[in-house]
């Protein structure tokens, strides 16, 4: 598993939702967070557990905070 490569693949494959989550736009966090599990899910064939789950999340945010700072 690898959450950190999962978040940033997920900021590059959704610019538009990113801008939405910088801009403070509701429901923008729910989008990626969901995109994020999905990629992950897909990566490795199975549903993720909910520690896992978690550490997409956290790894997600992470890297959005990243972006803010830019």
């Amino acid at each position: 598993m690898d959450p950190e490569a999962t978040a940033e693949a997920t900021i590059a494959a959704h610019p538009e939702e990113v801008a939405a989550w910088l801009a403070r736009r509701p429901g923008a966090w729910g989008r990626l967070a969901g995109q994020a599990v999905l990629r992950e899910r897909e990566r490795l064939g199975r549903r993720l557990t909910e520690p896992e789950r978690r550490r997409v999340w956290t790894a997600l945010w992470a890297a959005l905070e990243r972006v803010s700072e830019r």
